[in-house]
Parts: C-alpha cells; structure tokens; sequence
C-alpha cells in the first residue's frame, strides 16, 4: 500500500497537466493548480474503518495527501479539531442542529496550520530551500513556524494592520520578517518581485498547489466525524477563499470513493461588508470577482480585495447550490461576544461572521430549522485582542466587593 496516491496536477481552466515530482507554481495560462490521485487505487486499498485506529491528526488521510515519502512530513500535531454541538446559541438562533468546527485549538491557532503542514511536508520533498509569501497574518505566521521545523529559510511580507501576535509569530520563528504600508494585494506584488528577481518558491495564496490540500482536510474530519453523513449547509469565512474551495474539493473525493451518499452540503462564503468580492460576484451570478476597493474589515483574515481562485469558489457555491453573504463589523463582532457569553468559546472574528451569517441566512429562512450547520470558526480569539474593549473596574488592596 503507498504513502500517497497522488498522481498528477492539472489546470481547472484548461486541463494542462504537470507532474507531482516537481516543482510547480501556476499553470502557464495563469490559473492555479490543483492536485489529482489515483482514486481507483485508494477504494481498492483503504476503507473508512481503516482510519479508526490511526493518529487524530490530518496525516491520517495520507493516501488522498500529496507528501509521497513519510520522511518528508513535517508536523506539529495539527488536524482532527473538534465539531462541537453549539446548543444555547443555536436555540438563539432557532438551529438545534448548529455544530462549530474549531479550528483555533490548531498549532499557531488558526486552521492556516493546515495548509502550512502540508505544504511545506510537499516543499521539502521538492527541495525547496526558501519560500516567500505575503500575508494578512494567519498564514504567514504559520509558514514561518512550519519553515523552521522545516529547516527552511522564509520571508514573510504582511500590512502594518496585521495582527500583533502574527507578527510576533513570524519573528521568533527568525523569518525574514516585513511590514508594507498597504494591504495584502501590495504585499502580494512585493513578493512576486521578490520571487521573480531571486527565483524563491512562492508560497503566495493557490500560487503552489498543496496549501489547498491540506485545507481539504477541514471536509474530510467533518465527513469521518458525523459517521460519513453529510451536514445541509457549511458556512466558511471567505478571503482568499482557499478553505472553502478544498473542503469542497473533499467532498468530490469522498463522493468519488464512494464514503459518502446523497446531495453535498451547501456551501456559503461568508465575507465582511467591507470587503465582500465574492458576494457581489454572486449577486450577479458572475464567474470571476473584481478588485474591491478600500477595503476595511476587523475581521482582518478575510480583508482580500481579490482572490486568485475566486472562479473556484464561485464554482464551489453554484454546484452545491450555496450563496455568498456580507456581515457588518459591528454585526459580527455582537456574535463574537454572544458565542462567549452563551457558549464559552472565544471565536475569532472571522469565525464570528459565520455565526452572524447563519443568524440571518435562518431569520431569511434560508437555512431550515431542522437542518444540520456547520460554522467554521478559522481561529482563536485571543489572536485578536484589539477586538475585544472593555473598562474594567480597578480595586485598592483595601476595598471589599459588595452586592
């Protein structure tokens, strides 16, 4: 039995195909690659029962993993995140059925640890020496830690608005650490000059096909953790939107093993009225976004004025019959406190939107009562720490509390 079944990359938009043993950025047409595996010899070699007794970490779906070679692995334990029942805000909200999949209890606490653990296991197996990236925080903060384990040079170009700890996550981890006075679109151009005037491997977002593949694992936990079942609707915190294009590229695969029956969740990519590409795209049932101007959100992960492989989340959302939906700053950071209050979780704001879109996608009666929802929290809170403001009484050693 192989370590993976990986059989080739191809082009979504002209079906060029590449070979997996070698590096490989985007197609020659522009379009980002994604990676194929021989799915008949998956079916014929594993079943769900086999995955029981392996370890609760993403690498437990190795064969539909690109890393050819165990030794190429490089992990710090990331994956198989909980799906917790989230009763008191889904009585809130009038959804029994609500479950979060928390995604902050992953190392460097976001579920960008996934995309970093498998794609630099794949770097490191291509040979790559040194990576460039630009980043809103998250992302970059994972790449430069995983680097490190790695033993892999890294640099790490993220706006001056970035959160702190990213920042600070990047820097330990001695990443050529820099700020631009911009937003990620201007780190983004940096970075291809950087790329293209030292030949680095551009680790940019769908720039390298693997970050993809282990954001798709995100739908494989979720199908082995309801038994194989599948939930009504997925709600995913949409910038560069790589997350919500793997989980539905998981579902594919597992249809194609044959683990899962019936008709996919539907998808919905949620945005912030700030910066919502992707919903105005949907709203005119186009297939491509455009650049969206000014943009300003809190909810800083999801701040992408234009996302590389919006074709692919839109394709994403049409074919399950999904939508795409804006929430408010201040809409989402009242369900940031709610799910605190209600459910003692510390949400990200990010993943605070996706609560605040199944608030209103139920109220439209979009969502039904009795359906089973899945919203993505992408982060922990505490990463976030400007978001939360508070006066807080302060008490001399002398003065007693009294009621």
């Amino acid at each position: 039995m192989k370590h993976s079944y990986v059989s080739h990359l191809f082009c979504p938009k002209c079906d060029t195909r590449y070979t997996a043993q070698d590096k490989h950025q985007l197609c020659s047409c522009g379009s980002p690659l994604l990676v194929a595996y021989d799915m008949e010899g998956i079916a014929k070699h594993l079943t769900p029962a086999m995955l029981r007794d392996r370890e609760p970490s993403l690498w437990r779906y190795r064969e539909l993993l690109p890393v050819m070679q165990p030794e190429h692995v490089v992990t710090l334990g990331e994956g198989f995140t909980p799906l917790l029942p989230m009763r008191s805000i889904g009585a809130d909200m009038q959804i029994p059925g609500l479950l979060m999949k928390d995604e902050g209890l992953l190392p460097t606490g976001s579920f960008k640890a996934r995309g970093a653990a498998v794609g630099i296991s794949k770097a490191k197996e291509l040979g790559v020496k040194e990576l460039a990236m630009p980043t809103n925080g998250n992302a970059g903060a994972a790449w430069a830690l995983y680097a490190a384990r790695a033993k892999m040079k890294s640099t790490i170009i993220m706006p001056v608005d970035a959160p702190l700890i990213t920042r600070n996550e990047c820097a330990i981890s001695g990443s050529n650490l820099y700020l631009v006075n911009g937003l990620i679109s201007d780190a983004g151009r940096i970075v291809a000059d950087l790329v293209k005037s030292y030949s680095l491997y551009d680790a940019s977002t769908l720039k390298e096909p693997y970050r993809i593949e282990g954001k798709k694992t995100m739908g494989l936990e979720i199908a082995e953790q309801l038994d194989w079942k599948l939930p009504d609707v997925i709600l995913y915190p949409t910038g560069g939107g790589v997350g919500l294009i793997g989980i539905y590229k998981a579902l594919q695969e597992l249809q194609d093993l044959g683990w899962v029956q019936g008709k996919l969740p539907r998808l919905v990519s949620v945005q912030a009225e700030g910066c919502a590409p992707i919903v105005k795209a949907w709203e005119n049932q186009a297939k491509a976004s455009e650049f969206w101007q000014e943009s300003k959100t809190v909810a800083f992960g999801i701040n992408v004025p234009k996302a590389l492989g919006d074709f692919l989340v839109l394709d994403a959302i049409y074919a399950t019959g999904g939508c795409a939906i804006s929430i408010h700053d201040e809409e989402l950071l009242k369900e940031q406190q709610r799910i605190a209050e209600l459910e003692g979780a510390f949400v990200c704001p990010e993943g605070a939107a996706t609560f605040a879109a199944a608030r209103k996608l139920k109220q439209s009666g979009w969502i039904a009562e009795d359906e089973c929802v899945i919203a993505l929290n992408t982060g922990a809170g505490i990463k976030y720490p400007d978001t939360v403001n508070v006066q807080v009484p302060v008490l001399q050693p002398e003065e007693r509390i009294t009621r």
